[in-house]
């Protein structure tokens, strides 16, 4: 049904539809800045609460968001690399006066990339030491097979002083990272590491791995300074944690 409804409807009609439908205050995205009645289900089975109807955010993007603008990490004139863009926290970085903004991927045959997305492999970064200001590269690491040589690249293309948001999935329970990199088959992996691409399931030593490639870690558990209300509202995980690198 919300194929035909898709196909039949023009554009601006939906999103109107939409709007009226989905307006509210029960919560509200940071990053969009638009109430809603509701987060809508997202992932693979659904989740309840995670989808921002207006701007597709997730849980991690608007935490990345507020950690940012909590930090006071945007100002103009930035140097920016996105890995992995998304689409929300695109709109909202390239409209930082005089921006230098570049996003990239690891283009793979059989899939779309945005319009200006570079092919990026971040094992080998094709651009210059001490390039960005800041870098956005969330929960990537866990799908790279050498994710020691991707940090030593962004550490390597991080200017002095810049802040490189490197959030991945951690097992808290767990003191060491869980990986096996002869391990290939997607239903083992889903079964090991929560995800069919994932290679690892990051533990506490996440930030270990981190240091032995020359970061300042910033560990933010954000949600514990939160009222639940302004969690809820926000649409965050608690279990989900901010971590960042400084040079």
């Amino acid at each position: 049904m919300n194929g035909i409804i898709h196909r039949l409807l023009p554009s601006a009609l939906r999103t109107a539809i939409r709007d009226r439908v989905l307006s509210g205050d029960t919560v509200h995205c940071p990053i969009c800045e638009r109430g809603a009645i509701a987060y809508l289900p997202s992932g693979s089975p659904p989740r309840p609460h995670v989808l921002c109807p207006f701007c597709g955010s997730r849980e991690r993007a608007r935490m990345t968001w507020l950690f940012l603008k909590e930090r006071k990490l945007l100002r103009p004139g930035l140097r920016i690399l996105h890995v992995a863009p998304e689409s929300c926290l695109r709109e909202r970085l390239q409209a930082i006066q005089n921006v230098e903004y570049i996003a990239g991927d690891k283009h793979e045959p059989g899939y779309t990339y945005p319009n200006g997305t570079i092919d990026l492999d971040i094992t080998k970064i094709q651009f210059p030491a001490d390039r960005f200001d800041l870098i956005l590269c969330s929960h990537v690491l866990e799908h790279v097979p050498d994710d020691v040589a991707a940090m030593r690249e962004l550490h390597r293309v991080l200017a002095p002083g810049g802040t490189a948001i490197l959030m991945v999935p951690v097992e808290m329970r767990n003191a060491v990272t869980e990986e096996d990199l002869s391990i290939t088959d997607p239903k083992e992996r889903l079964r090991l590491y929560g995800q069919f691409d994932h290679v690892r399931l990051y533990g506490r030593d996440y930030i270990e791995r981190l240091k032995r490639a020359s970061f300042a870690v910033i560990e933010d558990t954000m949600t514990e300074r939160m009222t639940p209300e302004a969690v809820f509202r926000a649409g965050l995980l608690r279990s989900e944690v901010v971590h960042a690198g400084t040079k």
